[in-house]
């Protein structure tokens, strides 16, 4: 009799097949950077990059877990495999290609001048003998530091930036197009203003950054930001977002 049970319980096997496990991948965000990656009033790490990675995981099989992470190690963490990948408003650049592998581009940026509403500049070469905040390793920080006769101030976060350029500390901020337009349009709307687009030319790129050599992650990443493209979902995304 005992055989017979076994035996059925194979067939049953056999016939249903394995229930395949869906992948978690673990993204390290610094949630520091509205309305791309930041902390909601309720305390969940929300924004357009998350949202959109949540959709694409729903379009390629995998469970995407985010990971609030400061920014000044969080390309460490992920060499350190703290994580699978980075989903943080990455600009897709020549010098981190060396380091990292990026998936396809999810988000194209240009990099803006924040200025007080009262200020006449309208480039960084306005701006000589003047301190310009950025948040330190960004592509935004970069182009300050690029700036001939411009004194560059880092910072941690872009949001101690945007404040001292509040209270007068500063004289500008650089930081990319839809975070300036959050601060600039929105939160301290009353006070700053978007004096120029930063051209640089070519168009920046955000993509998700993984360890060098992981293929079958950065596969399904890939898949699931062409599924999203592809019904066009980033635009019901951006509209939700950034109201674009």
């Amino acid at each position: 009799m005992l055989h017979k049970i076994v035996a059925a319980w194979v067939l049953l096997v056999a016939l249903c097949g394995p229930v395949a496990a869906e992948t978690t991948i673990v993204f390290a965000t610094d949630a520091t950077w509205p309305p791309m990656e930041f902390v909601n009033d309720q305390k969940q790490v929300v924004g357009y990059s998350i949202a959109f990675m949540t959709a694409a995981g729903k379009e390629a099989g995998f469970t995407p877990v985010f990971k609030n992470t400061a920014w000044d190690g969080i390309f460490a963490g992920l060499e350190a495999k703290k994580y699978d990948a980075i989903v943080s408003s990455v600009s897709i650049t020549d010098e981190r290609k060396k380091k990292m592998d990026f998936s396809e581009p999810y988000f194209t940026v240009r990099q803006a001048l924040i200025v007080d509403k009262t200020s006449t500049a309208k480039s960084l070469a306005d701006l000589k003998g003047q301190k310009v905040g950025g948040q330190i390793g960004t592509t935004g920080y970069f182009a300050i530091k690029a700036a001939a006769g411009v004194e560059a101030k880092s910072y941690d976060e872009v949001g101690l930036a945007m404040e001292d350029l509040h209270v007068g500390r500063i004289t500008a901020v650089v930081c990319d197009d839809p975070v300036a337009a959050n601060y600039a349009l929105d939160k301290y709307k009353d006070k700053l203003k978007i004096a120029a687009i930063i051209e640089s030319g070519e168009a920046e790129n955000y993509g998700v950054a993984v360890n060098k050599g992981n293929a079958a992650t950065l596969a399904l990443i890939n898949k699931g930001i062409a599924a999203v493209k592809a019904k066009g979902l980033d635009k019901d995304l951006k509209v939700q977002w950034i109201g674009q």
